[in-house]
């Protein structure tokens, strides 16, 4: 059999567990023991799979699955195998943590949550595998609809309906977007197969018609500026393991897209795209960045925080983009492969942080920063994780975040080689500009952690905070695993990613950076950059050793514990901790005109004053608002239309008729 062929059984297998949730809908110790690992075993064969397809000849197949003439047309070449294995290596950890943390059904019964799962998986997967529009379109929609239904598990509170439908209304602004690119560019000959649309040559005001459509189709599913608001809603509303699989993987079909339609189907690249893709990942990075530093809710603080790394994914692809038009195709190979080692980078520490929400959550009830801290103590396994999870996040070696941000950067260093003067001026201000977010990136990180789980508890029923079940920490250690592995051997995950470059511009950086070993990543040439993460871990292992002989040798016996210096007052409580907010108030001021602010003062002699600041995106108020406004008028309008009389209908009727028997006569 074809490894095309084994990819199916492992997608129809998925299907298969969510149809037996439905015939065990309420028992939860099977669908939760049972089911749910049998879905990260078919996850770990997935990815074990299209790790193989990334180094075999590209496959295809014919579905006869849909309507008539129209089957499902697949393919499974170097691009899709990638994102399967995102798909199925990220999809065990959640998978097994969700065995140990769907228990209580999250309002909606297992069997039904089981079946979601699972049809999600798999519209994804088909999603990347989809060699038409008719499939990849049904796919689409199928994987929409999937996720809003987990998005709304909770279903009866009324904030969490109210985001599963923003998601559902972007996601259907974007799909309709996506459908009028293929509509493009399959250059009106009615064959919406892929191949019809690699085969086109698009004149180039019709091919920068099918990439703007393309980037703002997948931008929405993506969540860049503006159509980001549904992102820091959704994320919040739905349960962890969904989170984590959104966030993690979901947002990376989008990256799939965007690179199948501008590196595959589209032929000729043109500069102004990849500057395009440069200024809208930026923006999308800086403003997430910024947004997740304010944030009080730990969830919302990490959806914010997705919406900057795809920023920066975007600002990965531009580079490619810009590189490929101008030629240059080891360049454009470089910036693709920091993009491509993100997107994987991302999707283990992302979800492994909002899984590590989800086990906090569990386990006190609250969400608010405000209402936590000093966990490390009651969740050890989840701090110890979560500090990994933070550390790949904040973009530190030896983790995955830094290998990726590292590459991205070592791309900026050589566009001083492109032949345009007004280029060489505006891409290192960018280059600056991805600085400025990385720092912010590790700013919210310690602020995240530290708040949730260094210090004192803040509230006294942190003191009942139960660990995480075995299930919960096996799937955290898979993915803090993943962060570390991906830190520390780059070269090997680099030569698999060169699979996929070497499609997408038929070029790539493996051979030069296995020339130099498989410790050693020199991404260009020795004499220029090189970061051997090994070496900086024995480096940092061997510091702190030294440090704690030397402190046990010449100290030992001299530790006294006291209480915390107070400044001259005794009575010290938990209060008296950094908070939240507190700790991104800097960031509030300096950044103040990107936020809408609403200060609530105390009253005068409140015998509890509360002083509270609310922030708010001043897009909803700029650009979602007016339009929900204009669309409630307009309805009105049309509305006015249905009169509830027969009369009337007949009346349209008869002068349609008149109207296009005119338009027919001239």
């Amino acid at each position: 059999m074809l490894l095309l062929d084994w990819i199916l059984i492992v997608i129809a297998g998925w299907l298969a567990l969510g149809l037996a949730g439905i015939a065990a809908l309420r028992n939860t110790a099977f669908v939760a023991r049972t089911l749910f690992p049998a879905g990260a075993a078919l996850g770990l064969a997935l990815a074990g799979f299209a790790l193989a397809a990334m180094f075999d000849t590209p496959q295809t197949a014919i579905l006869a699955l849909g309507l008539p003439d129209l089957p499902f047309h697949l393919r499974l070449d170097g691009l899709s195998a990638f994102f399967l294995f995102v798909i199925g290596a990220t999809g065990v950890g959640i998978s097994i943590f969700a065995a140990g943390y769907f228990r209580l059904g999250e309002g909606t019964p297992p069997g039904l949550m089981c079946l979601e799962y699972h049809l999600f998986l798999a519209s994804m997967a088909m999603v990347v595998l989809a060699d038409d529009a008719y499939a990849f379109m049904v796919m689409w929609e199928t994987m929409a609809l999937s996720s809003f239904f987990l998005v709304t598990a909770n279903h009866r509170v009324p904030a969490i309906r109210a985001a599963g439908f923003l998601y559902l209304l972007v996601a259907h602004v974007g799909a309709i977007a996506i459908l009028l690119c293929f509509g493009v560019l399959q250059a009106n000959t009615g064959d919406y197969t892929f191949a019809n649309m690699r085969a086109q040559s698009l004149p180039p005001l019709w091919a920068s018609a099918a990439f703007l459509l393309a980037t703002v189709g997948f931008g929405a599913k993506a969540g860049i500026l503006p159509l980001h608001v549904w992102l820091p809603e959704a994320h919040p509303a739905a349960p962890s393991p969904v989170s984590a699989l959104m966030s993690g993987v979901m947002l990376k079909t989008a990256i799939y897209g965007l690179l199948r339609v501008s590196f595959d189907l589209l032929g000729a690249q043109q500069w102004w795209w990849g500057v395009l893709l440069l200024a809208v990942g930026l923006a999308t990075a800086l403003y997430g960045v910024v947004f997740s530093a304010v944030q009080t809710d730990m969830k919302r603080l990490l959806a914010y925080s997705s919406i900057e790394n795809i920023g920066l994914l975007f600002v990965g692809l531009g580079l490619g983009v810009l590189f490929n038009a101008y030629g240059m195709t080891a360049l454009s190979a470089l910036a693709l492969t920091a993009a491509l080692y993100h997107v994987i980078g991302h999707a283990f520490f992302k979800s492994l942080l909002f899984l590590a929400t989800g086990s906090v959550l569990h386990s006190t009830g609250e969400r608010s920063l405000g209402k936590l801290g000093g966990l490390m103590r009651r969740m050890p396994w989840v701090a110890w994780l979560s500090l990994v999870g933070v550390l790949a996040s904040s973009g530190l070696p030896p983790f995955s975040g830094f290998v990726s941000e590292w590459l991205l950067l070592q791309s900026f260093l050589f566009t001083t080689d492109l032949p345009d003067s007004f280029l060489n001026m505006l891409v290192p201000v960018l280059a600056a500009g991805i600085a400025l977010v990385a720092a912010l990136a590790g700013y919210t990180m310690v602020k995240f952690f530290g708040v949730i789980f260094l210090g004192q508890p803040r509230e006294p029923k942190l003191a009942e905070a139960h660990p995480a079940s075995p299930l919960e920490r096996a799937g955290l250690v898979w993915l803090g695993a993943g962060c570390v592995l991906l830190g520390l051997f780059p070269v090997p995950i680099i030569g698999i990613i060169d699979r996929v470059t070497q499609l997408l511009v038929g070029g790539g950086i493996g051979a030069t950076v296995r020339a130099n070993g498989w410790l050693l990543l020199a991404p260009s040439s020795l004499e220029r950059a090189s970061y051997n993460p090994l070496v900086f871990l024995v480096v940092v292992g061997l510091s702190v050793l030294l440090a704690a002989v030397l402190v046990r040798r010449f100290y030992h016996g001299r530790l006294r514990r006291a209480p915390a210096w107070d400044c001259g007052y005794p009575a010290q409580t938990a209060r008296m901790q950094d908070t939240a907010e507190g700790f991104g108030q800097p960031i509030r001021q300096i950044f103040e005109p990107v936020f809408r602010m609403r200060r609530e003062l105390p009253a005068p002699f409140d015998a509890r004053p509360v002083y509270r600041v609310t922030i708010e995106d001043h897009f909803w108020h700029w650009l979602y608002l007016p339009l929900a406004r204009l669309t409630e008028r307009v309805a009105r309008v049309v509305g006015r239309l249905q009169r509830g009389r027969i009369a009337i209908y007949l009346l349209y009727s008869f002068v349609t008729l008149i109207v296009l028997l005119l338009v027919a006569k001239a």
